[in-house]
């Protein structure tokens, strides 16, 4: 082990940080994670801090939980990775059959990749070739909400843009058609809930009035748009998009990446409206935060469109090196033993009623908290300078980075977007770490806000 001010001098002189002004990250001293047990990150200096944002919404079960360990061991002593290319895996199909078995039914065909992005790129390629391969030329073109975030990758930040992450590649772009979700029409034209679902539903009917015979898929974020800064879809919006999408004859893709395996008290957001998507990406929570693994779901009709005599050359020309990666797979596999097992979703939908209390009686009353979007376990804390006139706090300020750190010296990890406090804990937080998580908050609010 090496200590902890040697690890931070090599960390600030080799490794470049995501999502990081390198800047500011030079100038402070980070803490520096060594270990895990529980729901604690552990740093090298033995001090522990509760995970409340899940290491970046992807930890399940806790660190450590020895039924992935074990999983983890076992399929070391047995192979640790061999190709899809050609060759079959034995974790990569019993995966496969597991997940077919727990996704919405029409979704019968697993394609695995290694992260949310890849997940959403193939998505889209997919959807692209498929209308090839029926003989629609002219269903070119993609449709997803304002503020989306599907990933970092071109295809995944041509139809997930964000002005803010990503105003530098827009000449490497391809066009998308942009819906307003009912959040926009609630907070920018102030209206009701049920007015701005009317609306938003009004907008997706416009567009694919207008462009609908030449749109090959709309790609959505179902119930929370979550880098947005925890934008809640109010139930009948998600419906409301397949039936428009399926009148249209357009693909609907549902990005799970972040709302997957549990995060709004289901194991996928669809199933709270009844949906069936023709397209499905997880990732994060499939491997219960382990490693990365990622895979997009597909219907049996979407698979037979790429079913042709070789010499066609219609399949599916798309890969990774560690694509259906056996250790991944054989931690997946028992992380959904343990959802099986354990009722999570029971506990879950407990921990999430019981937050909600919290936050009524500790977040949302403080001077400079504008509103909390919530959904289970994934919590949005919105900032304002002025709740009457919904001014922001100047961002030279950086209010969100010192609640941060008002949070690490209480021992929380939590993390913002933008002027958004985000709260995603393991979905295996207890009653009295909820409470601690959401008391801290509290407390790094009203410190952070003092002044």
């Amino acid at each position: 082990m090496h200590d902890a001010k040697t690890l931070a001098e090599w960390d600030k002189k080799y490794l470049w940080h995501p999502f990081t002004q390198m800047r500011d990250w030079l100038a402070e001293e980070p803490i520096v994670i060594t270990g895990g047990e529980g729901n604690y990150l552990i740093d090298a200096a033995g001090n522990r801090y509760l995970d409340g944002v899940s290491s970046l919404w992807c930890n399940v079960h806790g660190h450590r939980h020895p039924d992935l360990d074990r999983a983890l061991r076992d399929q070391a002593g047995r192979i640790a990775h061999s190709t899809l290319l050609g060759l079959a895996s034995e974790p990569a199909a019993v995966l496969a059959k597991r997940l077919v078995e727990i996704a919405p039914a029409n979704l019968t065909r697993v394609f695995y990749s290694d992260a949310g992005a890849t997940a959403v790129e193939i998505a889209l390629k997919l959807a692209f070739q498929y209308w090839h391969e029926r003989g629609d030329r002219r269903r070119t073109e993609f449709a997803s909400l304002a503020e989306a975030y599907h990933g970092d990758t071109i295809g995944a930040v041509s139809v997930g843009y964000s002005e803010a992450f990503h105003a530098a590649y827009k000449p490497l772009l391809f066009p998308c058609h942009k819906l307003n979700p009912p959040h926009v029409y609630r907070r920018q034209h102030g209206e009701t809930p049920e007015r701005a679902l009317a609306s938003a539903i009004a907008d997706a009917e416009r567009l694919f009035a207008a462009h609908g015979r030449d749109i090959a898929a709309l790609i959505i974020e179902p119930l929370m748009q979550g880098a947005a800064g925890m934008w809640a879809q109010p139930l009948g919006y998600v419906r409301a998009l397949r039936e428009i999408t399926k009148r249209h004859g357009a693909l609907l893709i549902c990005d799970e990446v972040a709302t997957g395996f549990g995060r709004t008290g289901k194991m996928f957001a669809v199933e709270h409206d009844g949906v069936e998507p023709d397209l499905m990406c997880v990732g994060k929570g499939i491997s219960a935060g382990y490693l990365p693994l990622a895979a997009t779901f597909a219907s049996e009709e979407i698979f037979a469109a790429f079913l042709a005599p070789y010499e066609d050359f219609r399949a599916f020309f798309h890969g990774h090196t560690y694509t259906g990666n056996a250790l991944a797979c054989a931690v997946a596999i028992a992380n959904l033993d343990i959802f099986a097992r354990d009722d999570v979703l029971g506990s879950v939908n407990q921990r999430a009623d019981q937050c909600g209390r919290l936050i009524a009686e500790q977040i949302e009353p403080l001077e400079h908290v504008g509103e909390v979007r919530r959904w289970g376990l994934m919590t949005g804390i919105e900032l304002l300078h002025d709740r009457e006139t919904g001014d922001r706090f100047p961002v030279a300020a950086k209010i969100p980075q010192r609640i941060v750190a008002e949070a690490r010296r209480r021992g929380v990890i939590i993390r913002p977007l933008g002027n958004v406090m985000i709260l995603m804990p393991p979905l295996s937080i207890s009653a009295s770490e909820l409470v601690t998580l959401v008391g801290t908050t509290h407390d790094a609010i009203v410190a952070a806000t003092r002044s």
